[in-house]
């Protein structure tokens, strides 16, 4: 029994979760949103009439792809961020407004 409560002692102690490093979730968030930023640039830049042509939609659409799943993991990031600071139910949304507002801004530019 004593091998039994080591092992399980051993595998708590293994498997433990670990907290990411402080600066980790910064430096995500700004690598999220520089490739949200840049995805909405890129489109920004796209005329309609070259869009006539369906070889010129690759870049449109890897831009629209990149640039949703950066800008839904950057929503995930702030509302886990707001979550753990304040414990809301309405941190998806904060963090959906905030992320909306970020790309209105880049793209007004």
């Amino acid at each position: 029994m004593a091998e039994l409560s080591d092992t399980e002692r051993l595998l708590s102690h293994a498997l433990a979760p670990l907290e990411p490093p402080a600066g980790l979730a910064n430096r995500v968030e700004r690598q999220l949103a520089l490739v949200a930023g840049a995805a909405a640039e890129e489109l920004a830049d796209w005329e309609l009439s070259t869009m006539r042509d369906p070889r010129n939609w690759v870049r449109p659409v890897a831009a629209m792809a990149v640039g949703s799943a950066a800008a839904g993991a950057l929503v995930l990031v702030r509302a886990r961020q707001h979550a753990r600071s304040r414990s809301s139910s309405r941190a998806l949304e904060r963090g959906a407004r905030e992320v909306a507002r970020g790309l209105r801004r880049r793209l007004a530019r």
